[in-house]
């Protein structure tokens, strides 16, 4: 499809990077207005009812949405990022920007995620899975396992991002205390060993056409580094104003610079993702450890992913523009199937 596209932009959710979906939904809604497209938005409120102009929306399976030729779900976090969604937008039948149901769910996964890299042979930082019932019937047993990674550590519920939740802990009597505080969050919990060295992020970005003429399936983006005053790159330093300072080209060695490149690749096509994705590194000398992969990363006025692809030249209606083009073309493959 050539021309001007009606996008339905989703923004909001239940999960509690709601605000952080507003925002970014509002700056996606804008580049695409840019880029000569018709938006329609639709607002998922923190209950989880579809509004259009305020009013709840239903939907039918098969049925599409609004009309519109492609979705674009602007969603962090649980019930928007994790397949939920994606999932609904399959019944519509109709295209939708971004990651599948398969892939949606396995990288909000961390632990899932790290597993998949892991049989990968994918270097990444070291990392224990704690789920709250086995915690709570074999304490001594898992706290030895998380002993092995030394201090400090992080403690992270499994599927949220925007670094929520997240407690680094320095003193092994505190650790029972932050699982606990993550177990509030997800029954799921992921304790990560300290990586050092300089954190790096890297957008990938589907290629149109790939599967028809031979070229390659993913683009990685020029890598750039995070410089942020905290012990760790946490929500203040990520959305407040001034809380970060994103460095591109990053300051690695040019061979630091083509192995992330390379992994972000990697993991992007091996966790079977779709459009886009941003994938987080930690680099240290020569040293590049696989971190986590974003499907919907944020396009906030202060978000990394379009600052990277603008730093490689594609600038932000060009970029949005290619997502939905990437979506419909998408779409158009499955329907040719069989099921």
């Amino acid at each position: 499809m050539t021309g001007s596209l009606t996008v339905a932009v989703l923004a909001g959710g239940r999960s509690s990077e709601h605000d952080v979906s507003l925002s970014s939904g509002a700056a996606v809604r804008e580049g695409l207005g840019e880029a000569g497209h018709t938006v329609v938005a639709v607002e998922i409120g923190r209950d989880g009812v579809w509004r259009r102009e305020g009013q709840p929306l239903s939907v039918t399976p098969a049925g599409g949405l609004l009309g519109v030729d492609v979705v674009f779900p602007v969603l962090h976090g649980p019930f928007g990022e994790d397949g939920t969604v994606q999932g609904l937008l399959e019944m519509l039948d109709v295209a939708y920007v971004g990651a599948g149901v398969a892939a949606s769910a396995l990288c909000l996964d961390k632990v899932l995620f790290k597993e998949l890299m892991s049989a990968l042979g994918v270097p990444q930082v070291d990392y224990v899975g704690v789920r709250a019932g086995r915690f709570r019937h074999a304490r001594a047993q898992v706290l030895g396992e998380i002993a092995a990674l030394g201090l400090p550590v992080f403690v992270k519920p499994a599927h949220l991002g925007s670094s929520t939740g997240i407690v680094k802990v320095a003193a092994a009597e505190e650790l029972a205390d932050a699982l606990e505080q993550a177990f509030a969050h997800d029954g799921l919990v992921i304790v990560e060993a300290m990586a050092y060295g300089v954190e790096v992020e890297c957008g990938v970005l589907g290629a149109l056409g790939a599967e028809h003429d031979g070229g390659e399936e993913a683009h990685a983006s020029e890598p750039g580094e995070i410089v942020f005053e905290g012990e760790f790159y946490d929500f203040g330093a990520k959305y407040a104003p001034g809380g970060m300072e994103l460095k591109v080209p990053a300051r690695v060695s040019p061979l630091a610079r083509e192995e992330v490149r390379r992994l972000a690749v990697r993991a992007f096509l091996a966790a079977g993702c779709d459009g886009l994705a941003r994938v987080d590194f930690f680099v240290d000398g020569e040293r590049v450890l696989v971190n986590e992969l974003n499907t919907m990363p944020g396009f906030t006025p202060t978000s990394v992913y379009a600052k990277l692809l603008a730093a490689s030249g594609v600038a932000y209606p060009q970029l949005l523009d290619r997502l939905c083009r990437l979506a419909l073309e998408r779409h158009e493959e499955r329907r040719a199937y069989s099921y």
